[in-house]
Protein backbone atom coordinates (compact mmCIF):
# COMPACT_ATOMS: atom_id res chain seq x y z
CA UNK A 1 0.00 0.00 0.00
CA UNK A 2 2.80 2.55 0.78
CA UNK A 3 6.41 2.20 0.24
CA UNK A 4 8.86 4.23 1.55
CA UNK A 5 12.25 4.91 -0.64
CA UNK A 6 16.02 5.74 0.88
CA UNK A 7 18.70 7.17 0.08
CA UNK A 8 21.58 8.97 1.18
CA UNK A 9 24.03 6.63 3.31
CA UNK A 10 27.38 6.80 2.90
CA UNK A 11 30.71 6.56 4.53
CA UNK A 12 31.88 10.35 5.46
CA UNK A 13 34.95 11.59 7.69
CA UNK A 14 33.94 12.95 11.50
CA UNK A 15 33.04 16.51 11.53
CA UNK A 16 31.29 15.84 8.13
CA UNK A 17 27.91 16.09 6.80
CA UNK A 18 25.73 13.74 5.22
CA UNK A 19 21.68 14.11 3.84
CA UNK A 20 19.31 11.75 3.74
CA UNK A 21 15.93 11.50 2.15
CA UNK A 22 12.89 8.93 2.44
CA UNK A 23 10.22 9.20 -0.52
CA UNK A 24 6.77 7.66 0.39
CA UNK A 25 4.66 6.15 -2.74
CA UNK A 26 0.99 4.67 -2.60
CA UNK A 27 -2.28 5.23 -1.36
CA UNK A 28 -1.53 8.71 0.96
CA UNK A 29 -4.11 10.64 2.22
CA UNK A 30 -2.20 12.70 4.41
CA UNK A 31 0.90 11.99 6.89
CA UNK A 32 0.85 12.41 10.84
CA UNK A 33 4.38 11.93 11.29
CA UNK A 34 7.61 10.80 9.21
CA UNK A 35 11.02 10.66 10.72
CA UNK A 36 14.17 8.17 10.90
CA UNK A 37 15.23 5.64 13.50
CA UNK A 38 18.61 4.71 13.61
CA UNK A 39 19.96 1.13 15.15
CA UNK A 40 23.73 0.15 15.71
CA UNK A 41 25.12 -3.65 15.82
CA UNK A 42 24.03 -5.07 19.45
CA UNK A 43 21.47 -1.98 20.07
CA UNK A 44 18.31 -0.88 20.03
CA UNK A 45 16.67 1.00 17.57
CA UNK A 46 16.20 4.44 18.76
CA UNK A 47 14.56 7.36 17.34
CA UNK A 48 16.72 10.36 15.53
CA UNK A 49 14.28 12.95 14.76
CA UNK A 50 10.87 13.45 13.56
CA UNK A 51 8.61 15.84 12.11
CA UNK A 52 4.91 16.01 13.20
CA UNK A 53 1.40 17.19 11.33
CA UNK A 54 1.42 20.11 13.01
CA UNK A 55 4.79 21.66 12.29
CA UNK A 56 6.59 20.12 15.49
CA UNK A 57 9.77 18.72 14.99
CA UNK A 58 11.59 16.02 17.75
CA UNK A 59 15.57 15.02 18.47
CA UNK A 60 17.37 12.29 20.43
CA UNK A 61 19.35 14.92 22.76
CA UNK A 62 22.60 13.18 20.97
CA UNK A 63 21.54 15.23 17.80
CA UNK A 64 20.21 18.17 18.50
CA UNK A 65 22.34 21.10 17.40
CA UNK A 66 24.02 18.94 14.24
CA UNK A 67 20.64 16.94 12.64
CA UNK A 68 17.98 18.70 11.31
CA UNK A 69 14.72 16.87 9.49
CA UNK A 70 12.55 18.99 7.05
CA UNK A 71 9.98 17.47 4.81
CA UNK A 72 8.47 18.37 1.57
CA UNK A 73 4.41 17.58 1.89
CA UNK A 74 3.66 17.35 -1.53
CA UNK A 75 6.39 15.10 -2.85
CA UNK A 76 5.51 13.15 0.67
CA UNK A 77 9.07 13.30 1.52
CA UNK A 78 11.31 13.71 4.52
CA UNK A 79 14.83 14.81 4.54
CA UNK A 80 17.74 14.37 7.49
CA UNK A 81 20.35 16.71 7.16
CA UNK A 82 23.54 15.49 9.76
CA UNK A 83 26.34 17.97 10.41
CA UNK A 84 29.00 17.67 12.60
CA UNK A 85 29.26 13.81 12.36
CA UNK A 86 30.67 11.80 15.01
CA UNK A 87 31.95 8.02 14.60
CA UNK A 88 28.82 7.24 17.59
CA UNK A 89 26.68 7.95 14.57
CA UNK A 90 27.24 5.41 13.03
CA UNK A 91 24.12 3.44 12.21
CA UNK A 92 21.87 1.97 10.14
CA UNK A 93 19.13 4.80 9.32
CA UNK A 94 15.31 3.74 8.44
CA UNK A 95 12.52 5.95 7.70
CA UNK A 96 9.28 5.86 9.53
CA UNK A 97 5.95 6.96 8.17
CA UNK A 98 2.62 7.33 10.07
CA UNK A 99 -0.01 7.49 7.84
CA UNK A 100 -2.90 8.04 10.12
CA UNK A 101 -3.25 6.71 13.74
CA UNK A 102 -3.65 2.97 12.90
CA UNK A 103 -1.12 2.85 9.54
CA UNK A 104 2.88 2.97 10.20
CA UNK A 105 5.53 2.00 7.40
CA UNK A 106 9.29 1.29 7.88
CA UNK A 107 11.91 1.93 4.63
CA UNK A 108 15.03 -1.21 4.60
CA UNK A 109 17.40 1.41 6.09
CA UNK A 110 20.62 3.07 4.77
CA UNK A 111 24.00 2.61 6.46
CA UNK A 112 25.92 5.57 7.51
CA UNK A 113 29.39 5.08 8.71
CA UNK A 114 31.18 7.81 10.31
CA UNK A 115 35.15 7.38 10.24
CA UNK A 116 38.41 8.55 9.02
Amino acid sequence: QVQLVESGGGLVQPGGSLSLSCAASGSISSIYRMGWYRQAPGTQRELVAASNLGGSTDYADSVKGRFSISRDNAKNTVYLQMNSLKPEDTAVYYCNVKIDFFSVYWGQGTQVTVSS
